[in-house]
């Protein structure tokens, strides 16, 4: 599929999480995205109640920091192991989430009340679920007509390696369901699995792991960023024409204009005070 086409088709998946089913929809965007598995757990009471009641086992959580009260539905999507990212037969796949299998992820959809919540907020609740499993869980919120992913890093404790520790939690923040912002979609498309595929070529749970994180590195995004504009500078400098008014030589007047030019777009773009560009991920330790 061409890539504009493929941008379409997340932007259509995220359209479509307007609608009412959180687990249907969510799904679609991540099948959209690549991901999909058969191992899945489809709650028969989604509440907040019923979701700790059901996974809330030996591995107590903060409710208050997980913020239960504010959940509407909480979801297990599915898991997502070594099995399905080297294509293994559906035939020989287990058909349920298996707890015991460490190496692999789970994707949670939880839907919240409409309220705006902040980073800190969210890195809570993030924390607090993951505790709930062996396994790292990646959870997608909606809010109204927002949807946030995050994405957790683990590593086994030094001490114990039986009990992994939770370290940064990586947010795409606010992604708008009618009207994406163009970064965010492209996130998206290098975040699903043709891309990393392309790129990194994962074959297991860790490969796709550190797919993730290099994708996700705020420094290599920043790289990439600044990367971008100086191509757009070269290539503009072909075509722009500046006034004639203080300085005579073209080359000097169209490169400092154009200079400027990208210095008060960045200036505009960049929301006042915060140093981060719209649609950026934002890390928290």
């Amino acid at each position: 599929m061409p890539k504009t086409d493929f941008k379409q088709t997340i932007q259509d998946a995220l359209n479509e999480l307007k609608n009412a089913s959180l687990r249907e929809n969510c799904t679609n965007l991540l099948n959209t995205l690549g991901y999909r598995s058969d191992k899945t757990y489809a709650l028969d009471d989604n509440t907040p109640q019923g979701f700790l009641e059901t996974f809330d086992q030996d591995r107590q959580i903060n409710r208050s920091l997980a913020m239960c009260e504010k959940w509407q539905t909480a979801e297990l999507l599915f898991q997502l192991t070594d099995e399905e990212l080297s294509l293994a037969k559906v035939s020989n796949l287990r058909k349920v989430y298996d707890p015991e299998i460490y190496q692999s992820y789970l994707f949670i959809a939880i839907e919240l009340t409409g309220e705006p919540y902040s980073r800190t907020k969210l890195v809570g609740i993030t924390r607090e679920v993951n505790k709930l499993f062996a396994m790292p869980a990646m959870l997608l919120f909606k809010n109204g007509r927002r949807l946030t992913l995050a994405i957790i890093n683990r590593r086994p404790g030094k001490r114990d390696a039986s009990k992994d520790v939770l370290e940064k939690v990586t947010l795409i923040k606010d992604i708008d369901l009618e009207k994406p912002h163009r970064a965010h979609i492209e996130i998206l498309h290098d975040l699903s699995l043709p891309e990393l595929t392309r790129k990194h070529k994962p074959a297991n749970f860790l490969d796709l792991h550190q797919a993730w994180q290099k994708t996700l590195d705020i420094s290599e995004l920043n790289k990439r960023f600044y990367r971008e504009i100086a191509d757009w500078y070269f290539w503009a400098m072909s075509k722009v024409a500046f006034p004639d008014d203080a300085e005579k030589k073209p080359d000097m007047r169209n490169a400092t204009s154009l200079i400027r030019l990208i210095t008060r777009l960045i200036f505009v773009w960049f929301p006042e005070g915060k140093g981060t560009r719209p649609g950026a991920p934002v890390q928290s330790n």
